[in-house]
């Protein structure tokens, strides 16, 4: 699988750092994200989930089987791991092989729960234009949408057929420092949620005003909940 996988690479630093994007986009999305960590002195690993970008469909999906696709292309035990949404269910289950230094959460999607009007959402994000994303995200750079519409053609959309059944993440105490940089206000971790995080050793930040893809929306309050949380 490892050879099926594309993986998109910024900076050639000493520490590497892996990026998993969320449902529906790509390594593409870390366009901003994956050389400003190059700057930081990192080598910058973002993949491309099977059936996303340009990496090889897949019969049928797992997140055992995203998790296997993902450690085996990419550095073990790097200085950084960060997993955006579905991506951060894909890191959770990932962390005891793949062994980051620090783990950071963006806005993390642990557990699936999609009823049928919400798959039937997601499906119609394929017929998506750019009027459509310039309407939806407002906050959004040009470039930053014009990824996420490549990404939608390029992505598998009988993924969702299997993801109702994706295991979902048990998040108890963390396995290694962990950082969690959620939405304002977060539609996956409540307030609660966050609250009892923060009380079992996580590190919570929230990016004021934010929406769930934190670093399309805000990339400067990003990046600096993220220095927070590489420097804490």
């Amino acid at each position: 699988m490892a050879d099926e996988i594309r993986v998109g690479r910024w900076g050639s630093g000493e520490r590497d750092a892996v990026l998993i994007h969320g449902l529906g986009n790509s390594s593409e999305s870390w366009w901003e994200v994956g050389p400003a960590l190059a700057d930081r002195g990192y080598s910058v690993h973002a993949v491309d989930l099977p059936g996303h970008g340009r990496s090889a469909a897949s019969d049928n999906y797992s997140v055992e089987s995203l998790v296997d696709a993902v450690v085996g292309a990419v550095p073990a035990q790097p200085a950084l791991a960060i997993g955006h949404s579905l991506g951060g269910l894909v890191l959770a289950h990932a962390l005891d092989r793949l062994a980051p230094r620090l783990a950071v959460f963006e806005d993390p999607a642990w557990t699936v729960a999609l009823v049928p009007e919400v798959v039937e959402a997601f499906r119609a994000q394929k017929k998506w234009t750019i009027d459509d994303i310039n309407r939806i995200y407002p906050q959004w750079g040009d470039e930053s949408r014009r990824r996420k519409l490549e990404a939608l053609a390029q992505w598998d959309e009988t993924f969702l057929d299997d993801l109702p059944q994706f295991t979902p993440a048990t998040i108890t105490t963390p396995q290694v420092p962990t950082a969690v940089i959620l939405a304002d206000p977060s539609a996956l971790v409540s307030a609660e949620h966050a609250d009892s995080l923060r009380q079992r050793g996580f590190h919570v930040l929230t990016v004021p005003g934010a929406g769930h893809v934190v670093h399309f929306d805000d990339i400067d309050g990003y990046l600096r909940a993220l220095d927070e949380a590489i420097t804490r």
